[in-house]
């Protein structure tokens, strides 16, 4: 999170979410149950901790958060929000699915959910360590021989973990440019994952690998392989098989590499362009090739398919609980970019909130898409939503997305 977005977010406490008109399609809140977890018989009642949330979901700061959504909004065309955990549950939707015909936004939409396709990712290599068949403090390079060269330019060993907490050091390959209109140009195009590591590598580590922390997609296109190195088949069949039949995500999948559009009911993405003679216009950004993101962001989702992972996930019924560890520890190492202390785990992030309070989740964004999953650590308290922000890709968070996070997390 940027320095200037943790400023907006001090700044909402202090001022507090504005007012807008109410949402439709906004659920009630349900009270659920705030008891944890009986101790065992050792355990003393000072070890067991209260739930770190236990007052149901403030209603009125999320619809708050998602009035004004829409085709004339300056920031986003539709939100869709599910709050839950056991301290309560709301679950709301605002805006247009579409721009060109005007159908609202509906809860069981399909749309692009980005990074948060590394979570999913992740958590196929820690399932993989549970069951023996990597080691993630061996070198990547012990498992996929000649991907990474050695020598006086060359890499030294990058363990899997270093991958998993982006500390490896393997600089990000080159796209067609950062600008909109560059990458808009290239959208159709279908990439190889091979030869991203290969343009990536071909230029030398960034840094030592376990020095710094880079956030970047080019270790999780490498993990991708390596999980159809271990597995014996493809990234998207072994993500099928171990974490979304198993779940029962039915509308969560990864395109095929030549796939450009989102299958089955979806909204619209779209980019806001500015026009030569003033003002700002809707491309739409539904359709878009997104194999250049691969096992780090092409996934397809829904909001539904994403609270059940999530739920799933933080339980211990996704990743084996000793291996869980491995997405709630930030490496002691630095950003590469920003100096400050790094705050990526294996697949996830840890942010801490103005008052103290520390959540775990993971953002997504692709060009007309914002995505978020997570929550408190003990399921008292789980957020995911999908922004169609118009601009997602800008380098202020989303206003719509704040006020979500903000009013999600209150306490």
């Amino acid at each position: 999170m940027k320095v200037r977005t943790r400023t907006l977010i001090a700044t909402a406490l202090v001022l507090g979410i504005a007012a807008g008109p109410a949402v439709a399609h906004a659920a009630p809140v349900t009270a659920a149950g705030t008891a944890s977890a009986p101790a065992s018989a050792s355990a003393s009642a000072s070890d067991v901790k209260p739930p770190l949330y236990t007052t149901a979901p403030d209603a009125a700061a999320l619809r708050r958060a998602i009035a004004g959504v829409g085709p004339d909004s300056a920031d986003a065309v539709a939100a869709l929000v599910r709050v839950g955990g056991s301290s309560g549950r709301w679950v709301g939707s605002s805006g247009v699915a579409d721009v060109r015909t005007g159908r609202k936004a509906f809860e069981d939409a399909r749309f692009r959910a980005g990074s948060v396709t590394k979570t999913f990712t992740a958590a196929l290599v820690l399932q993989l360590a549970a069951e023996g068949k990597v080691d993630l403090d061996e070198p990547v390079q012990q498992y996929l021989p000649g991907l990474l060269p050695s020598g006086p330019k060359g890499f030294e060993p990058i363990s899997v973990r270093q991958l998993l907490n982006y500390t490896s050091g393997i600089r990000p390959a080159e796209g067609p440019g950062d600008s909109f209109e560059a990458q808009y140009a290239h959208r159709f195009d279908v990439v190889d994952p091979h030869a991203l590591i290969a343009e990536a590598v071909a230029k030398g580590p960034e840094f030592r690998p376990g020095e710094k922390q880079h956030y970047l997609n080019i270790d999780y296109t490498v993990l991708g392989v390596l999980i159809e190195k271990l597995t014996g088949t493809t990234y998207e069949q072994a993500l099928s098989a171990r974490i979304l039949k198993p779940l029962g995500l039915r509308h969560t999948s990864v395109p095929a590499r030549g796939e450009n559009g989102v299958a089955g009911p979806h909204h619209h993405g779209y980019q806001a362009v500015e026009k030569p003679g003033g003002g700002s216009t809707l491309v739409d950004v539904t359709d878009w090739n997104s194999s250049s993101n691969w096992a780090a962001g092409d996934l397809i989702s829904t909001t539904a398919d994403l609270e059940g992972f999530t739920q799933a996930l933080f339980s211990g019924r996704v990743v084996p609980k000793a291996q869980l560890e491995e997405m709630f520890t930030v490496p002691a190492v630095k950003d590469f970019e920003s100096g400050e202390d790094a705050v990526q785990t294996a697949g996830l992030k840890r942010f801490v909130l103005p008052d103290g309070t520390a959540v775990y989740g993971k953002t997504g964004s692709r060009y007309g898409y914002s995505t978020v999953i997570g929550g408190a650590r003990d399921l008292s308290r789980t957020l995911v939503y999908s922004v169609n922000s118009i601009d997602a890709k800008g380098q202020d968070m989303n206003k719509v997305a704040y006020g979500i996070v903000m009013a999600a997390f209150a306490r």
